[in-house]
């Protein structure tokens, strides 16, 4: 018992220590096993056998180049092997499904945009699409023949990401729903999270403004949801559904919500609010159908522009309101920036000035505490390169499995 204990512990040991040298080769590379072994601690024979374990999986490679040295013989570079596996990333929402596959490096390798009325559907049938899709991408020709090391799914809603159980998605009607066991069959490592919380991600590793430790990702879909990133990590709480943002109370006696209560920040400024207000008649009253959400933000960005005053008076409307419940936020977690995504970025001309204005009218700090107010430039896309960015942290982090060694001859 003693021994097999003992090695479990070696194991776990190696591992972090792949993880380390994994990541640490991420953020110098180019850089030779000297300059890792001094940036993590690791003797240099212990990082010369976990270069070649990771050169085995796939993950390191050699560049061929040699590290400029005045004494000694010069160490061989080292850069990550981004030909050799592939992350995906999924996103279900209102009205669609949008996937996308990056490789070790985080470009990238493809992109898939679907309608897809996941509320209409349903939890049983949008599973059995959202598996559907993703082993679409996994067979996707810039994918075949890498090993997918895991996918992450981003819903709108409350989600217990260590069980991958959906606890409450109000916009999709779905309640306890444990998406993540239905996805076991794939045959990598899935990973379910709010969808909100996995564009903060994208935003911290890939976005326009990568890097920023302290930001917040407001969702622009049907839903309103923030994730909140306080030093680049995630602001989870307890239960880990912190960041509801739309469901703020801005007025008790407002609109119902879907969540069953009214004056939340999601009924007076979300996306069927806005359209609602700005294409009256043509909006439906009760919840949007998924085929039609794209179709209508259009027609209403299309009004704005062509200075219709219902339209324009709409969205001016909602981004005051936007900016009021982003004041209580960033009273509370003091981000630099906020980042707006989903279809809030083609209203964001609209939005913008007035949610501005009310922020910085709501934060106590002087100059809205230096927080600036911009459009993402990930688009509806920003949740499912989430998921595939976390996954990449995670194979980083020895949180997922690494790639079984290619077998020798």
């Amino acid at each position: 018992m003693a021994m097999g204990s003992g090695t479990v512990g070696l194991r776990t040991v190696r591992e972090a220590n792949l993880g380390v040298v994994l990541r640490t080769i991420r953020e110098s590379a180019p850089c030779s096993r000297a300059a890792v072994a001094a940036a993590t601690g690791l003797n240099k024979t212990t990082v010369s056998s976990l270069v070649a374990d990771l050169m085995a999986r796939g993950l390191v490679r050699e560049t061929g180049r040699t590290a400029q040295s005045g004494v000694g013989r010069p160490g061989v570079l080292l850069d990550l092997d981004d030909t050799s596996v592939a992350a995906l990333g999924l996103e279900v929402n209102v009205d669609y499904l949008s996937v996308v596959a990056v490789d070790l490096v985080q470009r990238e390798l493809t992109a898939r945009h679907t309608p897809f009325d996941a509320r209409e559907a349903g939890p049983d049938e949008s599973a059995r699409r959202i598996v559907a899709a993703l082993r679409e991408a996994a067979d996707d020709p810039a994918v075949r023949g890498r090993t997918v090391v895991g996918a992450g799914i981003a819903v709108p809603g409350l989600v217990d990401a260590p069980s991958g159980t959906v606890r409450r998605a109000p916009n999709l009607g779905w309640a306890d729903f444990p998406l993540g066991a239905r996805a076991d069959a794939l045959g990598f490592p899935v990973r379910v999270d709010n969808d909100a919380n996995l564009g903060a991600v994208a935003e911290y590793r890939v976005g326009s403004f990568a890097g920023t430790p302290d930001l917040v990702y407001v969702t622009g879909e049907v839903g309103i949801g923030a994730g909140v990133l306080t030093d680049g990590a995630l602001l989870r709480g307890a239960g880990g559904f912190a960041g509801e943002l739309g469901h703020l109370a801005l007025d008790p006696g407002g609109p119902e919500c879907s969540c069953g209560r009214r004056g939340c920040l999601e009924a007076v400024a979300g996306i069927g609010a806005i359209l609602r207000d700005a294409l009256p008649g043509l909006a439906p009253g009760g919840p949007l159908s998924g085929a039609d959400v794209a179709v209508l933000v259009d027609t209403a960005v299309g009004r704005a522009a062509a200075g219709d005053a219902v339209a324009v008076a709409a969205l001016e409307r909602a981004g005051g309101m936007l900016g009021r419940g982003l004041a209580a936020l960033v009273n509370l977690v003091d981000p630099g920036l906020v980042l707006l995504g989903g279809y809030f970025v083609p209203m964001g001309p609209w939005l913008l000035p007035p949610c501005r204005s009310a922020l910085a009218a709501g934060v106590f700090a002087p100059d809205a505490g230096g927080c600036r107010v911009e459009p993402s430039a990930l688009g509806l896309s920003a949740a499912a390169r989430g998921g595939a960015a976390g996954v990449i942290h995670a194979l980083d982090s020895g949180a997922l499995p690494l790639p079984a060694p290619a077998a020798v001859g």
